[in-house]
């Protein structure tokens, strides 16, 4: 979109074939921005991409396993052949290993390994590699889809929680070490969204979540606009930041 908030700038979305990710690069797709969407499940990427094309937009699908450091080191690659820079990235790609992930003393060492591997090493990954192409350029800004499970423990969820508090203790150090460099790093920090990924959440545990917060649950949307605001030039006072977007569930 001429005129559009992003306009001119090129994103990165991981994990963008579905849920939140699909509604950040549709969002930004409408504001302006080039889109790769990179997601284990290609043909989900791609179909997202075909969204974003048949309205004159411009966005390419590709598949990515943000554990992978080759697969990440193509995604940057093809990003920058395809549309000359990297301007933004929102590392969203995650796994939640509903019923597996347990309490330390339960969780079997594969299923911890897995979780830390997509949610906390991907976003390593996915910085290690965009940064550079992003400083070539003069900077960027980095987006971080942490969790409030970052910030308030909930039981039987070890290794996700510790994956997120990681992405969250990331997120701050990127940010005041490259700072000079151009580059901004924030995260988010969602509460409970209707997503694929909390579908397998059971039914007791949604009540609760919709008993103790005190919005209706978040939709993938609500995440978007936020990922719009700090990709954009309007967020360029704004860098090591936590945004917590739970329709008031920690407030508690």
């Amino acid at each position: 979109m001429a005129g559009g908030r992003v306009t001119g700038k090129v994103a990165i979305v991981t994990g963008g074939g579905s849920g939140i990710g699909r509604a950040a690069a549709l969002a930004l797709a409408r504001e302006g921005a080039k889109i790769v969407i990179a997601d284990y499940n290609e043909a989900a990427a791609q179909a997202v991409a075909q969204e974003i094309t048949a309205v004159d937009g411009e966005a390419l699908g590709i598949r990515t396993d943000v554990s992978r450091a080759p697969d990440v080191e193509a995604m940057v690659r093809t990003t920058v052949e395809r549309f000359g820079r990297v301007d933004v990235l929102f590392n969203n790609a995650a796994v939640a290993l509903v019923g597996r992930d347990n309490r330390v003393t339960e969780i079997d060492e594969a299923v911890w390994d897995a979780v830390l591997a997509v949610n906390l090493k991907g976003t390593f990954l996915c910085c290690k590699y965009a940064i550079p192409a992003m400083t070539a350029n003069g900077g960027g800004s980095i987006i971080n889809n942490a969790s409030i499970a970052a910030l308030v423990a909930e039981p039987d969820l070890d290794a996700y929680t510790a994956s997120k508090g990681g992405v969250l203790a990331l997120t701050r150090s990127i940010a005041a070490g490259y700072a000079r460099d151009g580059i901004r790093c924030n995260a988010i920090c969602p509460g409970l969204v209707r997503t694929p990924m909390t579908a397998p959440i059971a039914d007791e545990t949604l009540r609760r979540f919709e008993e103790e917060t005190l919005l209706p649950i978040g939709e993938p949307e609500d995440i978007g606009h936020l990922v719009v605001y700090l990709a954009s030039d309007e967020s360029r006072y704004v860098t090591g930041a936590t945004f917590v977007i739970d329709g008031g569930y920690t407030v508690r």
